[in-house]
């Protein structure tokens, strides 16, 4: 499997994804990953078209492991969205290897009690442990746009004392 980015970014595929992030790593297949989106009609209908000609999937965590692990997945260059950490997690536990994790944007969840760790990723104690989790795999960074300069993410929750 080629995951040349994995980014955790709740917002899913936006202009950002679509005009600066896929030309700067080459990927020429999105793949959204999400339990509960890949079972929602009209985020499936809604997300290929923001994706602007990019070839684009939505999947549960499941479903992503398993097209990852098809010989087809070896000759593309996927960028993977997880929408939380906890299924980037779970991909990375089901022996998904992007070559680089990023934490891109995470809107506060209403009804959370949340850190801004910067003004556009919100972070609760869980997903601070989940977030460490992932660093424990290798670099976990965060950068709104791929020629800005990496970010050591575990080192943003600790100053924010998560």
């Amino acid at each position: 499997m080629t995951v040349v980015h994995m980014r955790i970014d709740n917002r899913l595929i936006h202009g950002q994804v679509t005009v600066k992030w896929v030309g700067a790593i080459g990927a020429n297949h999105l793949i959204v990953t999400n339990d509960d989106v890949a079972k929602d009609e009209i985020q499936r209908m809604i997300l290929p078209q923001a994706a602007r000609g990019v070839r684009t999937s939505i999947f549960g965590v499941d479903d992503t492991l398993a097209y990852l692990a098809k010989p087809e997945a070896a000759n593309e260059k996927i960028m993977v969205i997880a929408k939380f950490p906890s299924d980037a997690l779970r991909l990375l536990d089901g022996g998904m290897t992007p070559q680089e994790i990023n934490v891109g944007n995470q809107a506060p969840t209403p009804g959370t009690k949340f850190t801004m760790v910067t003004r556009s990723i919100a972070v609760t104690a869980d997903d601070a442990r989940i977030y460490r989790d992932i660093a424990a795999r290798g670099p976990l960074t965060s950068k709104m746009m791929p020629n800005d300069k990496p970010a050591d993410f575990v080192a943003m929750l600790t100053g924010k004392k998560l």
